[in-house]
């Protein structure tokens, strides 16, 4: 009599299997800082982080389930590639910047993202980097919930929208963060720490999981009930 019992697990496990698959993403610019060699997500938001002489930070737009599934920026050159003949003045600082506009899957219908590029910003010592950010990439656009929604002008439209599965396309262009992504501000003040990863999310992905791992505990739940009523019978 397992015969039924094994099918319902066999459901359960493949509930569960088939959730990540299911994931819903949003498509985004993260922020990102270098350290050495290596990129690492930013623990705060550009409005914020107040980058010293000599940083190098980047910036990618993509679609990612979450802030470890986020694609990082392409390209290798360092601070001094990037501010190259830029020299340091008392009273300011220099922050390179990378600005990956992301691949045209990424990019929303109709748009096309323009070429990677490096910039170099010069601009006072307590400057943050949203700052940095507009003084080299205008416009740039911010929500009502101050989440980045685009930078020097893209995308031109939307901002932190959900994205469904693998599609590659936006869920009707809705706005997780409750605005309504048409906001725009282009002095880098902006935004708040949230800036830079889709407001309302934690960053621990999707809640299709936990949806499967209910269903897979219902079916288990109805095997063993089945069960009992044969052991009666």
């Amino acid at each position: 009599m397992r015969g039924p019992a094994v099918l319902l697990l066999v459901a359960a496990v493949t509930a569960l299997g088939a959730g990540p698959a299911q994931a819903e993403g949003y498509r985004y610019w993260s922020f990102w800082q270098r350290d050495g060699g290596s990129w690492s997500y930013a623990t705060e938001g550009p409005a914020t982080a107040r980058p010293a002489d000599g940083d190098v930070e980047g910036f990618r737009f993509s679609v990612s389930v979450n802030t470890q599934d986020a694609a990082k920026p392409r390209g290798t050159a360092g601070f001094d590639e990037i501010c190259a003949g830029i020299p340091a003045e008392d009273g300011r600082k220099r922050v390179a910047l990378l600005l990956d506009f992301g691949t045209a899957e990424d990019a929303p219908d109709g748009e096309r993202p323009p070429e990677p590029r490096t910039e170099c910003a010069s601009v006072p010592e307590d400057a943050t980097s949203g700052e940095a950010l507009a003084a080299v990439a205008k416009p740039l656009r911010y929500n009502t919930s101050a989440l980045l929604c685009a930078i020097a002008g893209y995308p031109e439209r939307g901002c932190g929208e959900q994205v469904s599965g693998d599609a590659g396309a936006a869920d009707g262009g809705a706005d997780p963060s409750g605005g309504s992504g048409s906001d725009g501000s282009d002095d880098g003040r902006s935004g708040d720490d949230r800036a830079g990863e889709p407001a309302g999310g934690d960053g621990g992905g999707s809640s299709t999981g936990l949806y499967a791992g209910a269903a897979a505990v219902a079916v288990l739940a109805a095997g063993a009930a089945w069960q009992a009523r044969r052991r009666r019978g």
